[in-house]
């Protein structure tokens, strides 16, 4: 089996991202029985956000993407806090899943944040689903207290797209100085 290429997302990608996160949120409404997942954001509109998008090709095929955020400083953040980078969406397609690709993208999303200045990596999954808390803890991952304006906004943000209603959500996060040198071998 080749290992996934992962890269920055061009616009000739945007169009599949959509779709890309409909089928893997099919899993959440499988585990969760819910008729009323939220739908998931378009490839232009995670483009617009500020930050930077990867896909992760097979055999030239997406099968996946990773959206992190940069979020600005705010009034009231505390001195000193180290520059975040936020993983906003990671989401491979169903049909490939089990295959690292999922590690290969977060890693590739750690190391390209810390190529742009952030020195942490945060993310807000479900505390008890295999594929999401778990996952990102066995990759370094920790869970945190929200010390900002930007992670303590998440829990609304969550709420008025009716995500929260399917189990208890969790901050993660993880430091990038050393984390960045993850290799997909180790990932």
């Amino acid at each position: 089996m080749q290992p996934p290429i992962v890269r920055r997302a061009t616009p000739a990608d945007l169009p599949l991202l959509e779709a890309i996160e409909r089928e893997a949120d099919l899993l959440f409404v499988e585990r969760f029985a819910a008729s009323d997942w939220p739908p998931p954001a378009t490839g232009a509109a995670r483009d617009a956000d500020p930050g930077f998008l990867l896909v992760a090709e097979l055999a030239g095929t997406v099968v996946g993407f990773a959206h992190v955020l940069e979020p600005e400083a705010r009034a009231g953040d505390p001195d000193g806090a180290p520059r975040l980078a936020h993983l906003e969406q990671l989401s491979v397609s169903p049909a490939v899943t089990r295959r690292g690709i999922g590690s290969e993208l977060l890693a590739t999303a750690a190391r390209v944040a810390h190529e742009r200045g952030a020195e942490l990596l945060t993310l807000r999954t479900y505390r008890d689903v295999p594929w999401n808390a778990p996952f990102y803890r066995a990759r370094g991952f920790a869970e945190i207290v929200p010390d900002r304006g930007f992670l303590r906004e998440l829990p609304a943000s969550e709420h008025s797209e009716g995500i929260h209603a399917f189990g208890e959500r969790v901050l993660l996060a993880r430091e990038l100085p050393a984390a960045h040198r993850e290799t997909a071998s180790s990932a």
